[in-house]
């Protein structure tokens, strides 16, 4: 039987080219434009570079290279680029430097492949590189395009979010510009999903959500939760997305009531205290069911007082053009009394400014931000009245407001959770003892003989029992508050 002849010289170059195209493009499969780049410097034993027109690295050496071996790799480059040459070599000392240019669409300027070698170089080492800029053409256009696929996908992302954190601050009309931009309507009524959970699992929900077409997205200002505005356009309160494993599995979900786009801080409030109510349910998510809205037990004469009350700040003009006017002031207000902590972050103020910004709320309003019950009647008039209206004369005072027979049966129906026969009396009695004391944990310990410890427990407890936060914001502290006091001057218990 005759042996087949070993390949000669010419034939033994072309398998090694071949087994060379292989290795680079199984590199490139494998582990994209990086891994070419160290297959290639493994073969050539050279220093290679990948390198911008510009002479900046488009993507990180495989192996150390030195000052010498750069500054010739970017010598070659501009070589290239002035002689408009797709390849290039220049020598200095003992150093040689081979550039290839790598294909690319017209109009774009691709990276280009250098090699830098002692000098002679190896014979192979030019072929070696077009090979290589072959593969890294179609791998670096292959990621150039997820970049440009991310960043479009981020700076989409983003914009959702500002029309969300817009519309949370109540700046409907600029949010609506905005969603324009994104040829986008918003819609009249909403439902506002808040999700608390793994991140990856969140993301996910959001990035559904979103592929409906019609959701809102955004992270909630200050805190590890994801929050999702959809159109309410029926009274079923579960997205589809919702039954996804990643997310039934994971996540708690609140869920508010429908309401309308102006009112998307209200939604954000009631889609919080229903996430505190899902982190006990066993499905994992809860929708807002309150006992009645204390500005509709109010009726018209609550919108009066609400008038009467932020009429100074509707009337105030500012003295100089940086200083706030009556509009950015209620924009404050209402940001602070949701977010105490962190309002400067979300109005994008320095915490100086906003101190100066209560100070002014202070002045015009008389109410001061460091007692509970002028905050929590400053937040029941931008409630009722949130956009503002004109002042009304003669209108009842806030204590007259609580003692009307529609508030008194709202407030009993408000806290009847703790006056159950099964639920400990203790209970109410902290509830009275933090909310006499400003709502401050400390005061209410020394008050009651506890520790903060145990006063938070027994808040968490009353949190379980109204379906409310009260430890975490947006809380339902004002909205306690006038239930409390709303009994206390009917003379019941509460």
């Amino acid at each position: 039987m005759r042996e087949t002849p070993p390949p000669g010289g010419r034939n033994l170059q072309r398998l090694r080219r071949a087994d060379d195209v292989l290795d680079l493009q199984a590199a490139g499969r494998r582990g994209g434009t990086a891994a070419v780049l160290r297959r290639l410097a493994a073969r050539t034993r050279a220093g290679v570079l990948l390198l911008h027109p510009s002479g900046t690295d488009a993507c990180p050496p495989p192996t150390p290279v030195t000052t010498a071996e750069r500054a010739l790799a970017r010598a070659a480059v501009r070589e290239a680029l002035t002689r408009s040459a797709g390849s290039a070599a220049v020598g200095q000392d003992a150093l040689t430097c081979l550039v290839v240019t790598l294909p690319g669409r017209p109009g774009t300027r691709p990276p280009v492949l250098a090699a830098v070698a002692p000098r002679p170089a190896p014979p192979e080492l030019p072929v070696l590189l077009a090979d290589a800029a072959s593969v890294l053409g179609l791998t670096w256009e292959a990621e150039h395009g997820r970049r440009q696929a991310r960043r479009a996908r981020l700076a989409d992302t983003g914009t959702r979010e500002a029309v969300l954190h817009l519309l949370l601050d109540g700046q409907t009309a600029v949010a609506r510009r905005l969603a324009r931009t994104l040829r986008r309507e918003l819609p009249d009524t909403v439902r506002m999903y808040a999700l608390e959970g793994p991140a990856d699992a969140r993301r996910e929900a959001a990035d559904w959500a979103a592929a409906t077409g019609a959701a809102w997205t955004g992270r909630d200002p200050g805190a590890a939760r994801t929050l999702v505005l959809a159109p309410a356009v029926d009274t079923r309160p579960l997205a589809p997305w919702l039954h996804h494993p990643a997310v039934a599995d994971t996540c708690h979900v609140g869920v508010s009531l429908p309401v309308p786009l102006d009112d998307t801080a209200t939604a954000h409030r009631q889609a919080l205290h229903a996430l505190t109510a899902a982190r006990r349910h066993p499905e994992r998510r809860a929708t807002h069911a309150p006992p009645g809205d204390l500005a509709a037990a109010l009726g018209p004469a609550g919108t009066q007082w609400a008038a009467a009350t932020l009429a100074p700040l509707h009337a105030y003009r500012a003295a100089r053009p940086q200083d706030p006017d009556g509009p950015a002031l209620l924009a404050t207000a209402a940001a602070w009394l949701q977010h105490p902590a962190d309002a400067a972050a979300r109005l994008g103020i320095h915490r100086n400014t906003l101190a100066a910004r209560l100070a002014h709320l202070h002045h015009h309003l008389g109410l001061d931000p460091r007692r509970l019950a002028d905050r929590a009647t400053l937040a029941l008039a931008l409630s009722v009245v949130p956009d503002g209206s004109s002042n009304q004369r003669d209108c009842e005072g806030v204590d007259e407001l609580m003692g009307r027979p529609l508030v008194v049966e709202w407030a009993r129906r408000r806290l009847h959770p703790l006056h159950t026969p099964d639920t400990p009396p203790a209970l109410a009695r902290t509830l009275a003892s933090w909310l006499g004391s400003d709502a401050r944990i400390a005061p209410t310990a020394r008050e009651l003989g506890l520790s903060p410890a145990a006063v938070r427990k027994r808040l968490t407890r009353i949190e379980t029992l109204l379906d409310c936060a009260l430890l975490r914001p947006p809380t339902a502290v004002h909205e306690l508050w006038f239930a409390h006091r709303a009994l206390e001057r009917a003379g019941r218990p509460s």
